[in-house]
């Protein structure tokens, strides 16, 4: 039986815990804020596609410290993307890091995975790009949408045949709990074709506090910015040799929120983390994706204009917090 510990056991990770485990794998969960309930009582799932009242009840421990000393086969972060901080996940993950630990990330932006790379430079790296519309409404309780897909691919694409072998394994445990899992041999382009929406929605949703759909009604200028961020993403891409990544990515994005019904709509992730001043995902998916830019000599004014406001309310609300402590 495969033995999983999963890093950020909160909307995203309690889903993957029901799917691993009902694929077959020993979980455990590193839970903070919610410990107490789900050690309790586990978590408990409301899905549009597997159903109402999923109970699922992982090995529950607060820090991977605590997990030390068992030979995981894989370790998921599910944990928000922050490259640069203190101490950094691979810092916090390491006391549960084997050599045979393939080490899992679940997580949003483009060039994240080179600091796990540093920190385990002989373990498998597996890099996903989720598709997962969840929320954690309390403690131990989850709604997820209807919408379940997890694209990934070793990091780097070249990586030895022993880590490619250990992400099809990932994906078939994946697979067998009913899980959608997609195995890319390169799955950087996957990335890029995330970030189209990420880059764009996320910040001008978290700096105008609107859901997807009211930011694009907001004005007549609305779709020509957020479809021009997307297209800066797009010549990123392209500068870095995905030249399969194209404007019709960006239509199809800008097309999926046109369509939904008025007044509907979603709040991407950093509205939340915005509101309830938690640090937001600014490096990995703005601040990343516009040093990259630079660094390929591509000019992005509307990347950088949005990485100047989301950077600046990121560091306001950090000494909100701090003024709070």
């Amino acid at each position: 039986m495969p033995k999983i510990l999963l890093f950020g056991a909160g909307g995203v990770g309690s889903i993957y815990t029901y799917v691993l485990t009902q694929g077959g794998a020993s979980v455990t969960a590193v839970c903070r804020s919610n410990y107490e309930t789900v050690k309790k009582d586990g978590f408990t799932i409301n899905s549009a596609i597997w159903g109402e009242g999923i109970q699922v009840k992982p090995e529950v421990v607060r820090t991977p410290e605590e997990a030390r000393g068992t030979e995981w086969d894989y370790v998921i972060s599910c944990s928000k993307a922050m490259p640069g901080s203190s101490p950094s996940t691979p810092d916090i993950i390491k006391p549960a890091i084997s050599p045979r630990t393939a080490i899992v990330l679940c997580q949003n932006g483009i060039h994240i995975e080179d600091e796990f790379a540093k920190a385990f430079p002989n373990n498998a790296i597996i890099s996903g790009a989720v598709y997962l519309p969840v929320t954690q409404t309390s403690p131990g309780f989850v709604t997820h949408g209807y919408i379940e897909r997890l694209e990934i691919g070793t990091y780097p694409a070249d990586a030895v045949k022993a880590h490619k072998d250990s992400v099809q394994t990932f994906a078939d445990i994946f697979t067998a709990g009913k899980g959608t899992a997609h195995v890319f041999d390169d799955v950087q382009p996957r990335r890029w074709n995330k970030l189209i929406t990420n880059a764009s929605w996320n910040p001008l949703c978290a700096l105008s506090r609107s859901k997807d759909i009211h930011l694009l009604n907001s004005t007549p200028s609305s779709k020509k910015m957020i479809y021009g961020i997307m297209l800066e993403v797009v010549k990123i891409a392209q500068a870095c040799g995905y030249t399969d990544i194209i404007a019709k990515h960006a239509d199809a994005q800008m097309e999926r929120v046109v369509v939904q019904i008025p007044d509907r709509g979603i709040y991407p992730s950093m509205v939340g983390d915005a509101l309830n001043l938690r640090p937001m995902e600014v490096e990995a998916i703005v601040g990343n994706t516009v040093r990259i830019a630079m660094e390929k000599g591509v000019e992005v004014p509307l990347l950088e204009l949005t990485y100047t406001l989301i950077k600046a309310l990121d560091e306001s609300n950090r000494k909100r917090r701090d003024e709070k402590a």
